[in-house]
């Protein structure tokens, strides 16, 4: 995102040097804080719509209006806020996800906090989508959303496309739901582990990693990686970072257990998260 920030406030210095305006007087002419130039210039601030056609109409470009609005536009894909992304709530963003599984013929997901949503369960589901309610203050339709997950994960079963999903042990343990919910979702991923077109690997607290598992993201083909945050989601698609968390998945995924192996892992999970029985 800095790189597309920084080239699209080169872009707008050039403009303003060709008309032989000063920062300072383009400042002037719309009535902005002479700062605020010098920091759309130099990549430490985002420019608005209005800021990009106002600068083009200052600096006699409006023909540049057009395909400046285009790389801020992408700008913004690039680095998505939650609250802009669901504003008019979540259901909207699982349609937008819709559209990308479409095109999508290789997933490949690493998870170290929380279960991939197209494992999840709809219970598990619902706690993660009601939780991001009460954080982003967004519109309340967490049932409508989760109906929308559940259809999206009926494309597991397609046999045109590959999944590949890598979790951690501390994945399966995390309390981001009830104790009822989770060994729910652990039953889940049991039986997922034997979908054809299906890998899940779990790596356990006994493994030495290789690279850290510094956070989760998700591959879309070779073309984009998604990166959640608490305050956005980033998509990259420049080449050397898809390259980059190819390399890194492919690492973590190397030390992955799956099959009978994966099994045992939940499995053990499941144990020590099921209460034990009280005699009488």
């Amino acid at each position: 995102m800095e790189e597309a920030r920084n080239a699209l406030g080169q872009r707008l210095r050039e403009l303003r040097r060709q008309a032989q305006i000063s920062g300072k007087e383009l400042a002037e002419s719309l009535s902005w804080q002479p700062s605020k130039v010098s920091k759309i210039e130099n990549g430490k601030q985002t420019p608005t719509d209005d800021d990009v056609k106002a600068w083009t109409r200052a600096t006699n470009t409006e023909g540049e209006t057009e395909a400046l609005l285009a790389s801020l536009h992408t700008l913004e894909v690039q680095h998505a806020e939650w609250q802009r992304v669901l504003k008019a709530g979540m259901v909207g963003h699982q349609l937008e996800l819709s559209e990308q599984d479409a095109k999508t013929k290789l997933y490949r997901s690493f998870e170290p906090a929380v279960v991939p949503g197209l494992l999840q369960t709809p219970e598990y589901a619902r706690a993660l989508f009601s939780r991001a309610v009460t954080v982003h203050r967004v519109p309340n339709d967490v049932s409508d959303a989760v109906a929308k997950r559940m259809q999206r994960q009926e494309m597991l079963y397609r046999t045109d496309k590959a999944f590949h999903f890598v979790i951690t042990e501390g994945t399966l343990r995390n309390r981001v739901c009830s104790v009822d919910i989770l060994l729910g979702q652990l039953d889940r991923l049991v039986s997922l582990t034997s979908l054809r077109n299906v890998r899940l690997g779990v790596i356990g607290y006994e493994t030495q990693y290789v690279v850290d598992p510094r956070h989760g993201f998700m591959m879309y083909n070779a073309d984009l990686v998604r990166v959640e945050t608490y305050s956005a989601e980033l998509n990259l698609r420049q080449p050397h970072e898809i390259e980059l968390y190819a390399s890194t998945f492919e690492k973590l995924a190397k030390v992955a257990s799956y099959g009978a192996a994966a099994r045992a892992i939940i499995n053990r999970a499941i144990r020590d998260l099921t209460p034990d029985e009280q005699s009488d």
